[in-house]
């Protein structure tokens, strides 16, 4: 499956401001090497080289499409292709970064302790992911999955939610992060704009892997009726506009 970045950052304000707003609580790093997970365009990449100048810096993403946007423009950044459920995250990293990526991955307790294991003493883990797994973007995506012809391939799909609550996330890390841990939620009321848009929304991240199975004819016929329970469950306002609530949890750890 390969992954739109044009479709992605349609919304790209909304999806790259928890980004930033996750290494805004990031304070000073020891020497040692920047790392980012899930870099997509590379927008945070360069963000983070631009903070500490002059370290290395290594971007990975398992999408082709994003690392060769991401690597257009010239950079000491070292650009990455690599399946995070396989990749080996190198030892001596001041920080390991990762913005709405690691949703994707299961296991969340061993993941977190390698890449607390991975930092350099005073190195710092930080993690932003969503966790609106039971908002009705996503209930009625499984909804339409399950309802329809194409059930018994799409249903196989439907993860369990990878993410947990936050304070599973302290009690992991407690015994590590030596330096203390900040955990925090925020739901962003997105303000979308156009038609369908929270549909749109949801083309660029969920719905592409779930639908990838079904051909042409058949992804139209899911969207469409996806896409009349999201207008009645996110009607549009009277200026035109679409509110959508999204929540997003936040972790930055210290060894």
């Amino acid at each position: 499956m390969s992954w739109d970045p044009a479709q992605y950052m349609k919304f790209g304000d909304e999806r790259l401001r928890p980004g930033f707003d996750l290494l805004a609580r990031v304070g000073e790093l020891p020497p040692g090497t920047l790392i980012e997970l899930g870099c997509g365009t590379g927008v945070h990449a360069r963000a983070i080289a631009a903070r500490w100048p002059g370290r290395d810096m290594l971007a990975i993403d398992n999408s082709p499409e994003m690392l060769k946007q991401a690597a257009a423009e010239p950079s000491r950044i070292r650009w990455q292709q690599a399946d995070l459920r396989q990749w080996q995250i190198p030892a001596g990293a001041a920080l390991i970064f990762s913005n709405a990526v690691l949703h994707w991955i299961e296991d969340h307790r061993p993941l977190f302790e390698r890449m607390m294991t991975a930092l350099v003493p005073g190195g710092v883990l930080a993690v932003q992911m969503p966790r609106n797994f039971a908002a009705p973007s996503h209930v009625l995506m499984h909804e339409t999955a399950a309802s329809g012809p194409w059930a018994r391939r799409l249903m196989k799909g439907v993860d369990p939610k990878p993410v947990a609550a936050p304070d599973q996330y302290y009690d992991w890390l407690a015994g590590i992060a030596r330096g203390g841990i900040d955990i925090w939620e925020t739901e962003y009321l997105h303000i979308l704009s156009g038609e369908d848009p929270v549909l749109a929304w949801v083309r660029g991240t969920w719905l592409r892997p779930l639908t990838a199975p079904l051909d042409a004819a058949e992804r139209a016929e899911f969207e469409r009726r996806y896409a009349e329970k999201l207008r009645a469950a996110y009607p549009r306002r009277p200026d035109g506009k679409t509110v959508f609530p999204f929540r997003r949890i936040f972790i930055v750890a210290r060894t």
